[in-house]
């Protein structure tokens, strides 16, 4: 298209500076100047779109245009012009204008002739035509017309022919079901309509002046049991019948396929079932009703112009509405929308309405009869299954106010009812003509309501089949005019319509012909039959609208054409949505959680840090250096850095991007856990890093049921939770949590078999041992608590960073405080080699303990040295006695010469060390 319109144009770019003479306003050596389109028309510009139109001036040499007109003008003048070589259109002397005609209806009349003068074909103002009927015909109504303002001046007229008497006519018989109660009860209106139409055509000369149509008729109540009855009645009880017209699509399809074994033609006026449609299994079926597929078309288009992609329906089942969703199924899915749930029923409808309740259905299709209708709206009200959010489109044949008819099968109010229909989209067949111009019958449309109003015995909106009324009138005009057509119109050559029987198939053929061709104008509309014998018509778009039905707009599915009025209104604004919008957002952690948590960690890596100081600064304490002050440091360390473990626990999309989530998951997080090792960091490292290298750590989002917003919007929230976390995440943490967890029970096990060691090189085991109780508890009930609560972010955080916190403070506070508080409160500062400059004094709890047992030691040394001392005093006291014995028996020992005591036998060696004040005093 842009290479052609390149092509037209180049001549207008090629033109050298200062080429060309003197020029005219309208006419350059380039081309044409464009012309403007006249009023109510316009100009189609070949090869080129509006926007391109819109941005040239000129045209180019034998160019063309062709003037077209809007709505009922014809174009007067020149309908095409080209562009000369001298820059000039064709036919400039003569304009083209858009003139509104009159209708060439009057220029043609059945049985007569029309004379056309002061003016050409199309009739425009000023013309005038005169009317004259064929011989054995006779004029009713005005013998002239004239056209001015595109209206004829007088009704159009027709010829009648000059009828037998009416004594003298032959009756020819129509049989015919109404349904007068059940699902569709049509027969309530439609029945007085073709008792209308019947008086009409028996009362015309023109159409069929020797037959009177005469009408046997039955209630069928919609059910094709009861119709099989009464057609059996019409078939084999005189008079024949010829021609059947049933309503009800179910009795329809049963009259039809019995009526090609009869040679019958059937004429439905109220049945809509596709399946109607197949010519193979129906051969003589025609129908003044269009067939439901005919909604389809103005269904799709109305999906495409609010912008639905899915929908859903739910349709009773019955072959008219299985059908007609097999059409609409097709349709729908050239047009790229999909019926996402399909759901029927038989008598009760109240589980698959909860089935579409449950599913999400917003956009929904109803394909049921009027009872059934009220039976789904009552469940409908049940599920809150209406409002703004959801949109029903239903079949727009059922009675003005069938929702707020009384139905003893239902247990809902008119006014839960009311509710539970407001806003709902309907779409039907024109069924009546909105032209209002006069028909067949010489009535208009607004006339023959008036005058069927006035037949019915109830309120036309609570009579069923007010609205298909109009077709089963028409129905019988054209049964009349194939009628009329087959038996020569009185006086021409034709069959003998009472010599037909139900084995004359010649007849039947005839007729068949006949009403194949019919096409006139009716009270519903041009009346015109497609291949398979349905109507064709327009659609009726209407909206229910604070409990009554509001026009909408026209659709023509045969030109595409919408024809909208703006009028709609929407309980929330404006059209819903077809599904529910998904909003996903991410749950963060709570931020004052975060930050109480990292206080606590701050203020756990001070204290660590403080402990760490005081250890360093008294290494030199014999205190200190009892307790394995290496140990410590690497203790207090590592408490810090679990504690510091604490802020990327906490990380989430709050606080970095999600570009920098992967960068985050590789980092921080094998940290994070290289903060909770403790001597075995090579071991740990080189862990993580096969874990990192073999199976990464990335990015992954936990989604969760779908959640209700806090406002009144037609929303829902997909909560979203990201996670670092790997394929095989739970087999490393398994191995972490194995290893780590054998370690554990290593350490209980080494505290409690040295709960009661007492050594000077390990003065602190027991509070090593509590802190080794302390982390092992915490361990045992974080670890599975948080792989639980791993979607609930908050407690998860919580539950392990309170953990991590309370682990590291007990830790420090078992192991630094006492220590602290012993070198404070009582003044040991001195190093070791200062301690062992002073005796007697004791420098820890060790020295004490030594001498308590070694004071009750002395004690007990004490007692057995009193008996000793007692023994003693026994023996000496015997040993005086033996030697004053001795002496008596031996005289007494010279004295010793130097002057000292007499000389006796030497004392034994252990009588040497029996003096009890020595030994004593060796014990104090």
């Amino acid at each position: 298209m842009l290479l052609l319109l390149l092509l037209l144009l180049a001549p207008l770019f090629l033109r050298p500076p200062g080429a060309g003479g003197a020029q005219t306003p309208n006419a350059t050596s380039e081309g044409c100047q464009i012309i403007h389109p006249p009023w109510e028309g316009g100009i189609r510009y070949r090869g080129l779109t509006r926007d391109q139109v819109k941005a040239i001036n000129f045209l180019p040499v034998d160019y063309e245009i062709e003037y077209v007109c809007r709505g009922e003008r014809e174009v007067v003048g020149p309908k095409v012009r080209k562009c000369l070589a001298n820059g000039s259109w064709t036919d400039m002397d003569t304009p083209s204008r858009c003139v509104r005609i009159c209708s060439k209806s009057y220029l043609s009349l059945e049985n007569g002739k029309v004379f056309l003068t002061g003016g050409d074909l199309p009739a425009l103002d000023g013309a005038r035509v005169d009317f004259r009927c064929d011989p054995d015909f006779h004029l009713v109504g005005s013998s002239r017309s004239i056209c001015s303002q595109g209206q004829w001046s007088t009704p159009k007229p027709h010829c009648q022919v000059n009828r037998t008497p009416h004594s003298e006519r032959r009756a020819v018989y129509i049989g015919a079901l109404f349904p007068m109660s059940g699902g569709w009860p049509g027969g309530q209106a439609c029945q007085p309509a073709v008792e209308m139409a019947l008086e009409d055509v028996n009362s015309r000369r023109d159409i069929l002046p020797d037959y009177e149509l005469k009408l046997i008729h039955h209630d069928s109540k919609c059910d094709p049991g009861q119709a099989t009855k009464y057609l059996y009645e019409l078939l084999y009880n005189d008079p024949i019948k010829i021609i059947l017209m049933p309503g009800c699509s179910s009795v329809s399809t049963l009259v039809a396929e019995a009526a090609r074994m009869w040679n019958l033609i059937v004429l439905s006026y109220g049945s809509s079932s596709p399946a109607l449609s197949n010519r193979q299994r129906f051969p003589t079926f025609f129908r003044t009703h269009p067939s439901a597929t005919l909604h389809n078309p103005t269904r799709v288009k109305l999906f495409e112009k609010w912008g639905w992609k899915k929908i859903a329906t739910i349709q009773q089942t019955t072959e008219v509405f299985t059908s007609t969703l097999d059409d609409l199924e097709e349709r729908v899915k050239e047009a790229g929308i999909e019926i996402t749930f399909r759901q029927s029923f038989f008598s009760d409808p109240a589980v698959p309405v909860k089935n579409l309740k449950r599913q999400d259905a917003r956009i929904i299709v109803g394909l049921f009869y009027e009872t059934e209708a009220r039976k789904v709206f009552c469940e409908v009200y049940k599920e809150r299954l209406f409002g703004k959010k959801y949109v029903w489109f239903l079949i727009g044949w059922y009675a003005d106010n069938w929702f707020k008819i009384y139905d003893p099968s239902i247990n809902c109010t008119v006014d839960e009812m009311t509710e539970a229909v407001e806003g709902h989209i309907t779409t039907e067949i024109v069924m009546l003509n909105p032209a209002n111009t006069r028909s067949i019958s010489n009535m208009t449309s607004q006339e023959f309501v008036e005058k069927l109003t006035k037949r019915l015995k109830r309120h036309p909106e609570e009579t069923g089949g007010f609205q298909e009324a109009p077709l089963a009138y028409d129905a019988i005009w054209a049964l009349a005019l194939a009628l009329n057509k087959t038996s020569g119109g009185g006086g021409r050559s034709g069959v003998r319509l009472e010599d037909f029987n139900y084995n004359n198939q010649t007849i039947t053929d005839q007729i068949y012909r006949a009403m194949n061709s019919s096409s006139f104008e009716g009270v519903s509309g041009h009346v015109v039959f497609d291949a398979s014998g349905s109507r064709m018509a327009w659609t009726l778009i209407e909206q229910l609208q604070g409990g009554s039905y509001k026009k909408i707009g026209y659709y023509d599915s045969t030109k595409d054409d919408l024809s909208w009025s703006k009028t709609d209104k929407w309980i929330g604004g404006s059209p819903p949505a077809d599904q529910t919008m998904v909003i996903k957002t991410f749950r963060f952690l709570s931020q004052k959680l975060f930050i109480s948590v990292s206080v606590l960690s701050s203020l756990g890596i001070v204290l660590a840090v403080v402990c760490l100081s005081f250890n360093i600064y008294n290494s030199h304490v014999r205190y200190i250096q009892n307790s394995q002050p290496n140990l410590n440091n690497l203790t207090a360390v590592g408490c810090s850095l679990a504690l510091a473990a604490v802020f990327p626990l906490g990380l989430d999309g709050y606080h970095i991007g999600r570009s920098q989530f992967p960068f985050v998951c590789q980092t921080l997080e094998p940290w994070k856990l290289y903060a909770t090792v403790g001597l075995l960091v090579g071991l740990d490292v080189l862990t993580l890093a096969i874990w990192q290298i073999v199976d990464p750590l990335h990015r992954t989002i936990e989604t969760f049921a779908k959640e209700e917003p806090k406002e009144d919007i037609d929303v829902s929230i997909l909560p979203q939770l990201e996670h670092c976390s790997s394929k095989k995440m739970n087999t490393w943490l398994g191995i972490f949590y194995g290893y780590k967890g054998l370690l554990l029970l290593l350490g209980i096990f080494l505290a409690y078999e040295t709960k009661s060691v007492s050594t000077e090189k390990i003065n602190d085991h027991r509070a090593v041992g509590m802190a080794i109780y302390n982390v092992a508890v915490l361990c045992l009930i974080t670890a599975p608590v948080t792989m639980i609560l791993s979607s609930q972010q908050d407690a998860a955080f919580a539950f392990a960073s309170l953990a991590i916190v309370f682990s590291s403070y007990i830790t420090l506070v078992v192991l630094f405080v006492p220590k602290m508080r012993r070198l404070i409160t009582r003044g040991e500062w001195q190093s070791e080699a200062q301690d062992t400059m002073k005796t007697g004094s004791s420098t820890n709890n060790n020295e004490e303990e030594k001498s308590r047992l070694l004071e009750k030691e002395n004690r007990e040394l004490e007692k057995i040295i009193a008996e000793k001392e007692e023994r003693v005093s026994e023996l000496r006291h015997q040993l005086q006695s033996r030697q004053q014995l001795r002496s008596r028996r031996h005289p007494p020992t010279p004295p010793d010469p130097s002057g000292g005591l007499p000389r006796g036998p030497p004392e034994p060696p252990d009588r040497l060390s029996c003096d009890g004040s020595r030994v004593h005093l060796l014990y104090k």
